[in-house]
């Protein structure tokens, strides 16, 4: 079963997110991932293609993104060096032919052509394709839907082994109506308490259990709070391992322990300028942070 063979991975998925994933590749189609940053979409890639035992090509897209980064460009280099070479072994007699250097030999392969050339199972993330341009998306569709390249100079390149596709996406852009029909879909939102207390259980099963069960709870509510950048699954990771490694079996009582430790949570200095020490006792205790608005309003009540 895939949600077993993922689990093996290191990655728990739910019943929702692993029969998309199966019928991803059943249907042979590509899978959309979308959700905020931190939640698990490229972990999900890199497990499943350990399940698989097959190699995981990735592209990680970017603004400006062009077709000699994402599919192929030819070896200029070496097309020169053979025509040189050739022409000091004839003496300028017989100079290389077009078709001699611009043949498969001297094509550099970058990850979707790489993909779509593997003889067996294979796993392509694109990556944050929404930080790609409009234009690259137009390029990709041939890739989605055939799951071919073409070259001008050779032709058109076929997979002999259709790869499974993951693109993922934060969100910063709207996808193209194009690029979303030729896809799966599926919405990748935080964990819920309970699973994200068996993800950390699960790569870190030296952790004590309470360690564990008050640091996620904790993050969960730090989630709620008006953040710059809300803390995902990997931010949770790395603090749970930072206090196992400072050797607390629970949250230390001192919170001045507890703001030593926020750099694995906190990643811009707005978000760790608020959380001061009285606002974590707070979170630690399960008590909803008041705001100066609401503050405002509760002493308007008492006056009145």
């Amino acid at each position: 079963m895939l949600r077993e063979r993922l689990q093996r991975s290191g990655y728990l998925a739910d019943e929702d997110l692993a029969t998309t994933v199966w019928l991803a590749s059943a249907l042979q189609r590509p899978l959309l991932l979308e959700g905020d940053a931190g939640v698990g979409k490229t972990a999900l890639a890199t497990a499943l293609a350990q399940s698989q035992n097959a190699p995981l090509v990735r592209l990680q897209c970017f603004e400006g993104l062009d077709l000699a980064q994402a599919a192929y460009e030819w070896n200029y280099g070496r097309q020169l060096m053979a025509i040189r070479l050739n022409e000091a072994g004839q003496e300028g007699s017989n100079r290389v032919r077009e078709a001699d250097v611009f043949g498969r030999d001297y094509l550099l392969e970058r990850p979707l052509l790489r993909a779509i050339s593997q003889q067996g199972p294979c796993v392509l993330l694109i990556d944050e394709i929404d930080r790609a341009d409009e234009a690259f998306e137009a390029f990709l569709l041939e890739v989605l839907a055939e799951y071919q390249i073409t070259v001008p100079e050779i032709g058109t390149i076929r997979a002999t082994h259709i790869p499974q596709v993951i693109l993922t996406s934060n969100g910063t852009r709207e996808l193209s109506d194009a690029l979303r029909r030729r896809c799966l879909y599926h919405y990748l939102d935080y964990p819920t308490l309970a699973r994200e207390i068996a993800i950390v259980k699960s790569a870190l099963p030296e952790a004590d259990t309470r360690l564990v069960e008050d640091a996620v709870q904790f993050v969960q509510r730090l989630r709620r709070e008006d953040l710059a950048k809300i803390p995902g699954i990997a931010e949770t990771l790395d603090w749970v391992r930072a206090l196992f490694q400072m050797r607390h079996t629970s949250l230390p009582e001192d919170m001045s322990a507890v703001l030593g430790t926020l750099g694995c949570l906190l990643k811009t200095r707005e978000d760790r300028f608020v959380m001061r020490a009285d606002r974590l006792r707070q979170l630690v205790e399960g008590r909803r942070t008041v705001g100066v608005a609401e503050n405002s309003n509760e002493q308007a009540k008492v006056a009145a």
